[in-house]
């Protein structure tokens, strides 16, 4: 099984320059030609690059390493260049050495040379001069650059479920994809992110990740921390999973957004709605109306288990895909297409 994997520490190297030649140009009635060993080739690099059919770091290895350059020939001839080894990554990866982000690709096609392939040595023909018409000194090629990435994916799904643990987030992504995330009743059942699709008769596909519950101070790193808050960065829209059958759901909510807000300023502030897990059990029946007094957004109540209402909610989901996309397209920017 492969499972989703958000980060990776990935060791870089580029390809070694080829060296220089070294030989002198000899022909019948032309002995004594001169120099013409020829440089050699640039190391390849390493390039990362954006891939919307990538959707996990699961496939990236922990090292890499470009192709080196060909060694200079006679009559001048340059080695060739080594090869480019392209490394497939998500969109949505943030590329980081020593803790800092020094690239970010959220574009599909968009790269990031990770180690440059180091220079090719010089030929015995770049040493001719007036005071040595026969020079026999020629350069190895340079070492390629080397370096320890970490690369981290930061889910680019539609929408984000966020809930608590045990809320019914899991059951939820089953119920309206094929993604088969596990399900049981303790706590932080799921540990990695997951995405489902949600296909639409017309073709139009919703992602829709699963990520971690979250508890109370995930802010300062609780529990699962930042490691689930870094995924609700960049979904468009998010869908609050409150357990309806305990007192109070609408505290859930409250506590939902102070977290988000403490994480990033404005994050609590987009599209969402509000969904209402396990309207099956009896106490969720009673706490229904109060949570809808309580809560100024549109609340969805469903079973996750049963299947009851999840129409209404693939229906919503789908307006607020509509108004993502019509929003990107207004401003100009291309929509994220899964």
């Amino acid at each position: 099984t492969r499972y989703f994997v958000d980060h990776r520490k990935v060791r870089v190297v580029g390809g070694q320059g080829g060296a220089g030649g070294h030989s002198f140009y000899s022909e019948p009635r032309k002995i004594f030609g001169g120099p013409d060993g020829g440089n050699g080739g640039d190391g390849g690099h390493v390039i990362l690059k954006a891939d919307q059919q990538m959707k996990s770091l699961s496939s990236v290895l922990p090292f890499y390493q470009g192709f080196q350059g060909g060694k200079g020939g006679r009559k001048n001839c340059y080695g060739a260049n080594g090869a480019y080894v392209y490394v497939k990554v998500p969109v949505g990866t943030l590329v980081k050495e020593d803790g800092k982000v020094v690239a970010d690709l959220t574009q599909h096609g968009e790269e990031y040379v990770a180690a440059y392939g180091g220079a090719g040595g010089k030929g015995n023909r770049f040493f001719l001069s007036n005071e040595n018409r026969a020079p026999t000194l020629f350069t190895p090629g340079e070492p390629g650059q080397e370096r320890v990435l970490h690369l981290e994916l930061k889910t680019t799904a539609h929408a984000g479920l966020v809930g608590f643990p045990n809320a019914g987030k899991s059951s939820l992504l089953r119920a309206i994809s094929r993604a088969k995330p596990a399900v049981a009743a303790y706590p932080f059942t799921t540990l990695n992110p997951h995405v489902g699709i949600v296909h639409y008769q017309d073709y139009e596909q919703v992602a829709v990740a699963d990520i971690p519950g979250l508890i109370k101070g995930a802010h300062q790193n609780r529990g699962l921390g930042v490691a689930f808050l870094k995924h609700i960065e960049r979904c468009r829209f998010l869908l609050y999973v409150v357990d309806l059958s305990v007192p109070q759901p609408w505290i859930q909510l409250q506590d939902l957004k102070y977290e988000l807000e403490q994480y990033e300023k404005g994050l609590s502030e987009r599209p969402c709605v509000v969904v209402g897990n396990k309207i099956d059990l009896a106490e969720s029946r009673i706490n229904l109306p109060l949570l809808k007094e309580q809560v100024a957004e549109r609340v969805i109540a469903l079973s996750a288990l049963t299947g009851d209402n999840l129409e209404e909610l693939l229906w919503h989901l789908r307006e607020l895909y509509d108004t993502y996309v019509r929003t990107q397209q207004s401003r100009g920017q291309r929509p994220v297409k899964w």
